[in-house]
């Protein structure tokens, strides 16, 4: 007889991610089902790596309310299971009269959403904390509470924890129908057939078609692309805050700010796509997103670019999230529409998913034994003493992978035996940083399809470089050992 399970969570990126973590709490029968290869694979990897103040919402809103809240429960998250995150805070820049009247309808909607630390400064005190912006600017809003994180290892750390919770992860699981049944809903997949109590639509981008599948259609995702530089560690100490400019209908605008790992990010950009997996970068793009930094701090060094990317927001006709039982479709929960700042409120969505299930019946449990801490080796930040003690107890520590990010056998070997075992050269990186830094993996890479192939007992022509099917090897030399 076929399993029933309580909640089957559709998608694994960061809201789906966060959703199963707050659930794990509770002894609870969770299944993810997620259609790559591994999780964050979409725009939860792909965006501006920021934790939002939240003083851009309209007030009332659940962007509003789920900003502020998710702000506070993302530095918990991230100090419990060890997810680089850094309260660097951010400022909005005025470049005209217009702009600082912005700043002052910023500033009164940031205090009416419960936002705390926010200052309009004067241009003398701004060049004293920013000292390269543009000499154009007139003041800006400062916002002590904003941070930048790493994102897809906050989705990661998320899933593998509710995943040593006891929650069920399937990879490369695209659900193709979803049918009500007596006792719930029966999810059908390119492999499988699964049933539960509860369904929670998390599909980011695709989220539209999860729902068209068991309710009349209520919204439409319209993919909104943004294009990005990342730019070397040479170029990371350019400016110490997140500096935006004045927001826009179609977004927060083109930021420069530092990441996590020492590096600059520079973007985004806004352009419609008909493609919801659309990640292309054109020279376009990148050239408006370079040209809008300029007013920002026009000393960037884009000579130090090391890697372009680009993400597609899940934006919809609706100026809100869309959280909420599907209409006539009992138990079943859309978490759709996350855009900007999605990143940022996701873990207050995941515990609003939670308030809403047991709303409907789900029984919540405490789990025993909880796993609340994840450990994680770091070489590169590690002192000289806890390098020696390391590889004392390990010699794999002692070699270097990524001679760029000081990335060990060890660390790679780890990314391939974790909860969630990263399966691709992508998905090393996403783990471990080994091939993010200047060379791009020029120097690691065939070494990481090396390591894998040899930890996964496959060959290295079926080892992929992220989703499944991305080629990186095509055959054998004649006499290859391959």
């Amino acid at each position: 007889m076929q399993k029933i399970r309580d909640v089957i969570i559709i998608g694994c990126g960061v809201v789906g991610a966060a959703t199963a973590y707050a659930l794990a709490r509770y002894d609870v029968d969770v299944l993810i089902l997620e259609k790559e290869n591994d999780v964050s694979s979409g725009t939860s990897k792909a965006n501006s790596a920021i934790l939002h103040a939240g003083y851009d919402p309209r007030p009332g809103s659940l962007m509003a309310t789920l900003n502020v809240a998710g702000s506070r429960l993302s530095k918990t998250i991230c100090h419990d299971l060890n997810v680089p995150y850094i309260n660097c805070g951010s400022l909005v820049l005025a470049f005209s009269d217009a702009d600082l009247i912005t700043l002052e309808s910023l500033l009164e909607r940031g205090r009416q959403n419960g936002v705390e630390g926010l200052e309009i400064l004067p241009p003398e005190r701004l060049f004293e904390l920013e000292p390269k912006l543009s000499r154009h600017v007139k003041g800006a809003l400062l916002a002590r509470t904003a941070a930048i994180v790493n994102p897809w290892e906050f989705t990661l750390a998320m899933a593998e924890n509710a995943v040593e919770n006891g929650t069920t992860l399937r990879l490369n699981e695209k659900v193709t129908a979803i049918r009500k049944v007596t006792d719930g809903y029966e999810v059908e997949t390119n492999q499988d057939v699964h049933r539960a109590r509860f369904v929670i639509n998390a599909a980011g981008a695709h989220a539209d078609t999860i729902h068209n599948m068991i309710a009349p259609p209520a919204f439409r995702i319209i993919p909104d692309k943004g294009e990005y530089y990342v730019l070397d560690k040479s170029e990371g100490t350019r400016v110490r805050h997140i500096i935006f400019q004045c927001p826009t209908p179609l977004g927060k605008g083109t930021l420069v700010a530092p990441t996590t790992d020492g590096n600059l990010i520079v973007g985004p950009n806004n352009e419609l796509t008909e493609k919801k997996e659309d990640t292309v970068t054109s020279a376009r793009g990148l050239v408006e997103v370079k040209e809008r930094a300029f007013k920002s701090v026009p000393s960037i060094d884009f000579s130090q670019n090391v890697r372009n990317f680009s993400g597609v927001r899940a934006a919809t006709e609706i100026d809100d999230f869309i959280i909420g039982e599907a209409d006539g479709s009992p138990g079943f929960f859309d978490l759709a529409g996350i855009k900007s700042p999605g990143l940022t409120a996701a873990a207050a969505i995941g515990e609003m998913a939670v308030t809403l299930l047991a709303g409907r019946g789900l029984a919540l449990t405490p789990r025993v034994n909880l796993v609340t801490k994840r450990n994680k080796i770091r070489f590169n930040r590690m002192s000289v003493e806890e390098k020696k003690t390391l590889i004392s107890a390990n010699p794999d520590y002692g070699q270097i992978v990524c001679r760029c990010e000081s990335v060990t056998l060890g660390e790679v070997k780890a990314a391939l035996h974790s909860p969630i075992p990263a399966v691709s050269v992508e998905g090393v990186k996403r783990r471990c940083h080994a091939g993010s830094g200047r060379c791009q993996g020029g120097f690691c890479g065939p070494r990481v399809v090396e390591i894998i192939a040899a930890e996964h007992g496959i060959s290295p022509l079926d080892v992929p470089l992220d989703r499944a099917g991305s080629t990186i090897l095509i055959g054998r030399t004649k006499g290859g050992d391959a």
